[in-house]
């Protein structure tokens, strides 16, 4: 009798442990979702996709970001080609017209990268054993880092503390985050004289000697051997958990420095996973821009609604911003204040604009209006 009661005890301890532990859960979840509710009282927020260069005066700058401001523009993101000098230089005159700065920097995509390019081995490899060092898929800026090989991580991840020691920058924004293409925007396939009905050998990346080394010591089998590596699921998950290590290593790097991390995505968490090894609600990240660029898709205007509300269901419990981006060029006034209504009536907690040197008075009308 007395170990039926002991017995009893003990299973009434453990249930109360789990359940305390999944009410701490939940709150941690609520704590989240209260957070992203919170900014939504704050206002719609604009942002803007910009350059920086050492040839331009800060005259020169200081009118850009006057215009920004004047215009209804909250935030711009800068991208300096990772120079932290450029962007200490940039930052101030940016915010002394009453913008928020944020660091732009292509991350796994590292076009001339001088550093990078005298170590061959750090650059993704296709399934069809070319590198990214010295062949590019699609366009000749892409050179991909192997998001694995420990020097590529860390070469990429130094860059982006680098950025995050700057003085009043609010973020560092990742772009190129994930693996090369493996399916292209449908809307773009002509322009590549391209058909992609199946993962192509070419386009499928990273078949690098520590990508299979490592996965083959998780899991027992060699990539290269697959009949077809698109059906393999580890395979595709062990590319996925790449990409995110290197994420939230950034985000832990970047909030040491006191800064938060943003990342300009694929459309919604579902499509990125299929086109680009990136599944984005997954990850420790403060905001996310995803570029829903219609045309790209040949869709209209509305599909704009359609991907917000998807990245927002998908983040539902998680204390990540969304907001959405847009392809300025291809839009008038009227796309402009239709693709607003989009984002803000599905969810999303701000527009990003991409980018400044396509805004027309037109647009900025618009954007002022809305201020």
């Amino acid at each position: 009798m007395k170990q039926i009661s002991r017995l009893f005890i003990l299973m009434l301890a453990i249930s109360i442990f789990s359940c305390a532990e999944r009410s701490a859960d939940s709150e941690e979840n609520k704590d989240s979702t209260a957070e992203v509710s919170e900014k939504k009282k704050e206002g719609f927020k604009i942002w803007v996709w910009t350059g920086a260069n050492n040839k331009r005066t800060d005259s020169s700058y200081t009118a850009e970001y006057k215009k920004y401001a004047e215009n209804g523009i909250d935030a711009v993101l800068i991208n300096t080609n990772t120079d932290p000098e450029l962007l200490s230089r940039v930052t101030p005159l940016a915010k002394n017209e009453g913008l928020e700065v944020h660091a732009w920097i292509m991350a796994m995509n590292r076009p001339g990268d001088s550093v990078a390019l005298e170590h061959p081995d750090w650059y993704a490899v296709s399934r069809d054993g070319k590198s990214t060092h010295d062949t590019r898929p699609y366009v000749d800026y892409y050179q991909w880092m192997c998001p694995t090989r420990k020097e590529s991580r860390e070469h990429v991840l130094g860059l982006v503390e680098g950025l995050s020691k700057v003085e009043d920058v609010a973020s560092v924004h990742l772009d190129y985050i994930r693996l090369p293409d493996i399916f292209l925007p449908i809307g773009l396939l002509p322009k590549y004289d391209l058909q992609q009905e199946e993962e192509l050998p070419e386009f499928d990346f990273c078949y690098c000697d520590v990508c299979i080394s490592e996965f083959e010591k998780e899991h027992g089998k060699n990539p290269r051997d697959f009949e077809n590596p698109a059906l393999d699921m580890e395979w595709k998950q062990f590319r996925l958990n790449k990409i995110k290590s290197v994420v939230d290593e950034a985000y832990s790097v970047v909030h040491e420095n006191g800064k938060n991390l943003t990342a300009a995505v694929f459309p919604y968490p579902e499509m990125a996973d299929h086109m680009v090894r990136q599944r984005w609600d997954k990850w420790k990240i403060d905001a996310v821009l995803p570029m829903i660029y219609h045309n790209f898709y040949n869709e209209d205007i509305d599909w704009i609604g359609y991907a917000t509300k998807q990245g927002v269901e998908d983040l539902k419990g998680r204390n990540t911003e969304l907001h959405s981006g847009v392809f300025i060029p291809s839009m008038t006034a009227d796309d402009l204040q239709n693709a607003i209504d989009e984002a803000k009536n599905n969810g999303a907690l701000g527009i990003s604009l991409f980018d400044g040197g396509a805004l027309k008075k037109e647009h900025l009308d618009v954007l002022k209006a809305l201020k």
